[in-house]
């Protein structure tokens, strides 16, 4: 049987204190980011071949709210609910990443570390 799922969607969702001069995607809205690509991938009826994961930190508060796609590995930052639909049709209907939000690409990993 296939595994389940072509793709992930991590959000950060990644809380600290609002005394940390980081901040975090929580506090900006990555509870709401999650829930957007939920709702869009079901509405879509993707669900069941991509999945909107909630994610702890990614080490990329400079970028919140952070998004990584898997298995491309394209980090996305400052996603709002509103940009959702857009990376949902162009890059994950499409293959095709929204580029004004990428801030990083890692490489295809050949073998382990």
């Amino acid at each position: 049987m296939p595994p389940p799922y072509v793709r992930h969607v991590f959000v950060c969702q990644n809380e600290r204190s609002c005394d940390d001069p980081r901040g975090c995607c929580l506090a900006r809205g990555g509870a709401e980011v999650r829930e957007a690509f939920a709702l869009e991938l079901k509405a879509r009826d993707l669900s069941k071949r991509i999945r909107a994961n909630k994610s702890g930190c990614l080490d990329a508060c400079e970028n919140g709210v952070s998004v990584v796609v898997y298995p491309e590995g394209v980090w996305y930052g400052h996603v709002t609910p509103a940009d959702v639909p857009e990376i949902v049709e162009s890059h994950l209907v499409n293959g095709r990443p929204v580029e004004r939000l990428v801030v990083a690409r890692n490489p295809t990993p050949s073998g382990p570390p």
